[in-house]
């Protein structure tokens, strides 16, 4: 490492460090801040556009590599045919519409190879970003929302695509065989990944013997090899990155100290990565202002209208398909690695690279924020726009008998929902399971009389499952968007909500709720209770910790067979 590289990333360091804790005392995400970090020591005199670039290509490996690792394929593969079509649609339409902008733009000053540098002008405002969709996501796809999985489908294919792209640019000389010979290794990579997620990293997880620092140096010896591998073949080192994230299982066989280590270095390369982008950005020029705000206007106006009217011909209501398509609505950080080989192979002229980079620091920048205020958008602007609901996917997904009256609705199908049903079913008590997650569909059916698969934020998925008629409404999720919005239904039903704290279960109460449930209120009462029962002498602590194992293991086996049923 050069001297001057050391220089660069020291002040990166404290720039990135200085703003993030501004964003982190007023709960803002750090993206935005970063980048400003970037723009605020692009002119610093010891950091050149070199050194920049080599950094960049690291930092987006390394997120790739990340990415890859919280890939997971059970989720890609519930909504993936949907996912595919809205994707394809995407890439047919708003393709050949980018390439024409382009394409006029090169004619219009003069670029040179005005065809190539169509190419990478519509390549960018095609693929959306993984990693900055993919933060923003985090909660939908640990909630299990359909949205979030719909998204993170396409994030992979776009992903995929950009791939293919990537590895064409890097071949060696524009021919047939050339390009053949970088897209043979290339699938080889991908195939060698998927062999070690299979085989190989369950056996570096079984010779570590549960040793958390072992099973990461393994992951990050993987990831070296690959790194390695890439450049002994001449292949970008992004593309060793990402097959090398396949490689590692995220699915429960990693230890504590495996995902620690790995949001780790997420959070170290991820500051590198936009800090570099923000550096990288020059005050535009006319014709660069001009070109950024064509494909700014593409990626934040035309990509989400293609993507949602996608998923709404494929069934899906306007709300779930307007929130899947706004995380959609990024430049590709792999965009921008097409853009950096493009600009050390000469094949790019500055105009269009500069232009690509200042669209991806916008709509990177703006995705935050727009994240914060997409239910208000989706109220103001597209429930307005399409007034008449979809409702095929619900409907395909859904078993409810039409003449169910008094009966329960119990929302969400975890391990909660799941007790509750069973426990409904030895009354012999009607209910109606409401859940969002594509996983579930297969138990569903196996387990429930009645359930709708939809969204609870849709006014359609309640109608599914009779609201109007029932006595009970039982919610087993504590968003509070969600809680609230149970509120305002139209029914004579009585409310058992659920709140992460007594002030917002005070609320609900309120707002109509008959009963809130407070997880820590009523965990912190059990402890009361138990600490009294052991001073008082009521209970002895080997029949504690004996009932304690029973019902521990009570549950590990009702989860065992939860997950065993989905396969």
């Amino acid at each position: 490492m050069t001297e001057q590289l050391i220089i660069a990333l020291a002040v990166i360091f404290v720039a990135a460090g200085l703003l993030s804790l501004v964003a982190n005392q007023f709960d803002l995400s750090p993206i935005p801040f970063y980048i400003l970090a970037g723009l605020l020591i692009g002119g610093f005199e010891y950091v050149t556009q070199e050194e920049v670039l080599v950094l960049a290509q690291w930092g987006i490996a390394f997120l790739v590599f990340v990415f890859g690792i919280r890939l997971d394929f059970a989720n890609v593969q519930t909504v993936l045919r949907d996912a595919e079509f809205a994707a394809s649609i995407q890439l047919l339409v708003v393709g050949p519409i980018a390439f024409a902008i382009g394409y006029a733009f090169g004619d219009l000053f003069g670029f040179g190879e005005p065809v190539r540098n169509a190419l990478y002008f519509s390549a960018a405002a095609v693929l959306s970003s993984s990693l900055v969709g993919g933060e923003v996501l985090r909660g939908e796809i640990r909630e299990n929302l359909v949205h979030g999985r719909l998204a993170s489908s396409i994030h992979f294919f776009d992903d995929l695509v950009a791939l293919t792209l990537l590895l064409v640019i890097t071949a060696d000389a524009f021919t047939a065989d050339a390009i053949t010979s970088q897209l043979g290794y290339g699938v080889l990579f991908i195939a060698a990944g998927l062999f070690l997620y299979r085989h190989g990293f369950q056996i570096l997880v079984r010779l570590a013997d549960g040793d958390g620092e072992l099973v990461l140096v393994g992951s990050i010896s993987i990831l070296i090899a690959f790194l390695a591998a890439a450049e002994y073949v001449g292949l970008s080192i992004v593309v060793g990155a990402f097959a090398a994230g396949i490689a590692i299982r995220d699915d429960g066989t990693n230890t504590l100290e495996v995902r620690n280590g790995i949001d780790s270095i997420a959070d170290f390369f991820g500051a590198i990565f936009f800090v570099t982008i923000g550096a990288l950005v020059s005050i535009p020029t006319v014709e660069v202002a001009l070109v950024a705000a064509a494909l700014v206007g593409v990626v934040l106006i035309l990509n989400p209208l293609v993507h949602t009217l996608a998923f709404m011909y494929e069934g899906y209501d306007s709300r779930t398909a307007f929130l899947a398509s706004s995380s959609l609505n990024q430049v590709s950080e792999f965009s921008l690695i097409i853009a950096i080989q493009a600009l050390l192979l000469g094949t790019i002229v500055d105009a269009v690279f500069e232009a690509i980079i200042l669209a991806a620091v916008v709509t990177m920048a703006l995705t935050p924020a727009a994240r914060r205020w997409k239910d208000r958008i989706f109220e103001l602007v597209v429930s307005r726009v399409f007034r008449k609901q979809r409702t095929r996917k619900v409907d395909e997904r859904s078993e409810v008998d039409g003449t169910i009256d008094d009966h329960v609705i119990v929302l969400g199908y975890g391990r909660q929902g799941r007790r509750i049903a069973e426990r409904l079913e030895e009354l012999d008590r009607p209910y109606v399971v409401i859940e969002n997650d594509p996983m579930l569909w297969d138990e569903l059916r196996a387990n429930c009389r009645s359930y709708v698969l939809g969204d609870a934020m849709s006014a359609y998925s309640w109608e599914k499952a009779g609201i109007d008629r029932a006595a009970l409404v039982v919610s087993t999720v504590d968003h509070r968007e969600l809680s609230e919005t149970i509120c305002t239904l139209e029914t004579d039903a009585d409310l058992l909500l659920r709140s992460e704290s007594s002030a917002e279960a005070e609320q609900l109460l309120d707002a109509g709720a008959a009963y809130v449930t407070v997880p820590n209120v009523v965990a912190g009462r059990e402890l009361v209770e138990i600490v009294e029962a052991l001073s008082t002498g009521e209970r002895e602590i080997s029949t504690l910790k004996r009932e304690h194992l029973e019902m521990l293991d009570a549950i590990e086996h009702a989860g065992f067979a939860s997950r065993y049923a989905r396969y």
